[in-house]
């Protein structure tokens, strides 16, 4: 095998929760254009479905499943899907997260809202990966991915639990490794840095005209803001047979910062 060939996804099975939008819809068509069928799961079913519409035109299979992943028993019922439908399940990519759009400081923060950000950006990638995980186990292996974030890194005033949750996702994604990797399953992360999604300017109340001046404020080593388009080479190499001798990591794509 190549090494090029090595990265191929051709015959897989990926899975993207969060796929109708933003980091997640990039990773959904990377994920594609190196060869696998995709699922995108979301709560948005317009959004989803057009992207696996996207998805088909490349040539793939695409699935659209409505749901709400902090369901716990949704979880399962997904997986089920996925098997019916597509016949395997190769890479679960947990993408879906995110708050309320609104800065508050854990002093101020409402118990409801703990919870709401703990369940999405949190339980959601626990209860991911073990619907995932038992699926894979009967399959032979697999690999799983978890978006955390940049601000899992550093403290993060006024936006508290969301970096909390994603400081969870990333010893969760080395306690999984640990536990999976007897199987054959695989299970890494990407910790993106600043990027523009619809969630990231609503938060910061920010618009597109406001981001060279953000750049020099941060001052961001390569010199610009982050793309969807940055993350997806990551997922795509730690879903593939490239990162074969890889487990337990999170890698930071933020520009330097």
């Amino acid at each position: 095998m190549t090494l090029l060939n090595r990265f191929s996804l051709a015959g897989k099975v990926g899975v993207v929760t969060g796929g109708g939008r933003g980091i997640g819809e990039g990773i959904a068509y990377g994920l594609a254009e190196a060869g696998a069928d995709v699922v995108l799961v979301a709560r948005r079913t317009e959004e989803i479905q057009q992207v696996a519409n996207n998805i088909r035109k490349m040539g793939r299979k695409a699935l659209a499943i409505t749901a709400d992943i902090t369901v716990y028993s949704r979880m399962q019922e997904i997986v089920a899907e996925v098997i019916e439908e597509m016949g395997r399940l190769d890479c679960w990519v947990s993408n879906a997260g995110g708050g309320d759009g609104v800065q508050r400081s854990l002093m101020e923060l409402p118990e409801e809202q703990w919870d709401v950000q703990l369940d999405l950006n949190l339980k959601a990638v626990w209860s991911g990966a073990q619907a995932a995980s038992k699926a894979m186990k009967e399959h032979g292996g697999g690999t799983i991915v978890n978006i955390s974030s940049i601000v899992s890194h550093r403290p993060s005033p006024m936006n508290g639990p969301y970096a909390i949750a994603k400081t969870g996702v990333e010893n969760l994604t080395q306690t999984l490794a640990a536990e999976l990797g007897e199987f054959g399953i695989r299970v890494n992360g990407v910790a993106p840095g600043p990027i523009p999604t619809d969630v990231f300017l609503k938060f910061f109340e920010l618009e597109e005209k406001d981001l060279p001046e953000l750049v020099k404020t941060m001052a961001i080593p390569l010199g610009r803001i982050g793309h969807v388009q940055d993350i997806a080479p990551a997922v795509v190499y730690l879903a593939s047979d490239a990162s074969s001798w890889m487990t337990g990591q999170t890698i930071s794509i933020t520009g330097g910062l």
